[in-house]
């Protein structure tokens, strides 16, 4: 059994690694961005190196990428938040409200205030989960329109405007730094924590144990309930940090912001490498998805394609991703047993 699992592997180091970058689905996702994007300088060079092309390619994808990162954490444990877009919205409505009725109000309160009120929306979630335990698919989907209805019902046909919140804060979402916008760089940074915390804390490595085998996660004595409930509270923050950056952003904020947003989030997800059954995928991949679906978003109709082909196009990356999550899948079982056999047989 012994000369089985532990024989050194005959590949160099290198060759390792090229090898492993090649099965990489990150680095698969990651070229057909790129390719993408040379497509689109080479039909419209503005695209690219127009005054506001650089800076839209990277800082519309922060908002979706906020969410991709939160809706990983949760889907690694085997389950989905479906209201991120609602609590998207409702934060970016809290955000203008906040302008409007407290004027003079620092920017970081501002900041801090709507990442703790998404992160009191996903507690709701993840308690309702971890310790109802009922199906996360439920209780998202019905928060997903109880955070909607509150949202209607309180901005009614009001609407939050670029002259309502401060100049310093609406600033925000264009000013650049070397070359980089700034919503860019804090969700890189917010990339960057989530990307150690999961690979590198304990607590980071017990989400993939918890979404891999639930039930023997319990039997190893996990705190599978607490680390549900931490998955979503830091999605629900992240949404609302999120909802942040939308009023920010775009400078308005009308009962529509953030429709539809969940769905882009889990699609951003399972595109980068994030199996939706759980156990598996980095936030990377997820941010990578996110560039990828925006990107795509900008260059369809650059290219003279309608928006039918555009949601065609995404729907099916996502059967194609799941496909091929399937497919990786049945090759890693196919492998343990064989390994098992071997062993066996070697004994």
């Amino acid at each position: 059994m012994t000369q089985t699992l532990v024989r050194p592997s005959a590949e160099t180091r290198a060759q390792r690694l090229l090898s492993g970058a090649l099965r990489s689905r990150e680095i698969a996702v990651f070229a057909v961005l790129v390719a993408l994007i040379v497509v689109a300088t080479l039909s419209s060079p503005s695209f690219l190196f127009g005054s506001d092309g650089w800076r839209n390619l990277l800082v519309t994808p922060s908002i979706l990428l906020l969410l991709a990162v939160g809706q990983t954490m949760v889907i690694i444990t085997r389950n989905v938040d479906l209201s991120v877009g609602s609590t998207l919205g409702l934060t970016a409505y809290l955000v203008g409200r906040l302008f409007v009725d407290q004027p003079g109000i620092p920017i970081v309160v501002v900041f801090v205030l709507g990442a703790l009120f998404g992160a009191f929306l996903g507690l709701i979630n993840g308690a309702l989960v971890a310790f109802g335990r009922v199906p996360a698919l439920v209780v998202t989907l019905g928060t997903m329109y109880v955070y909607r209805g509150v949202f209607l019902e309180w901005a009614g046909s009001d609407r939050i405007n670029a002259g309502d919140m401060p100049r310093d804060f609406l600033r925000l979402g264009t000013e650049q730094v070397l070359f980089v916008p700034v919503l860019t760089l804090i969700a890189l940074v917010v990339l960057g924590v989530a990307g150690y915390y999961l690979r590198s804390m304990r607590s980071g490595r017990e989400l993939y144990a918890i979404g891999s085998d639930p039930a023997a996660a319990r039997l190893y004595g996990l705190p599978v309930t607490r680390r549900v409930l931490t998955a979503f509270v830091i999605c629900g923050a992240l949404a609302g940090l999120a909802g942040v950056f939308y009023a920010a952003r775009y400078g308005t904020v009308s009962s529509g912001a953030g429709r539809n947003m969940e769905l882009e989030a889990v699609a951003a997800a399972v595109i980068g490498g994030v199996a939706i059954f759980g156990g598996s995928g980095t936030v990377w991949g997820a941010a990578i998805g996110a560039f990828l679906l925006v990107t795509i978003d900008r260059v369809l109709p650059l290219l003279g394609i309608s928006s039918f082909w555009q949601r065609a196009v995404v729907g099916a990356l996502i059967i194609a991703a799941v496909a091929l999550d399937r497919i990786l899948q049945k090759r890693r079982e196919r492998r343990l047993r064989q390994a098992r056999d071997e062993a066996r047989s070697g004994s």
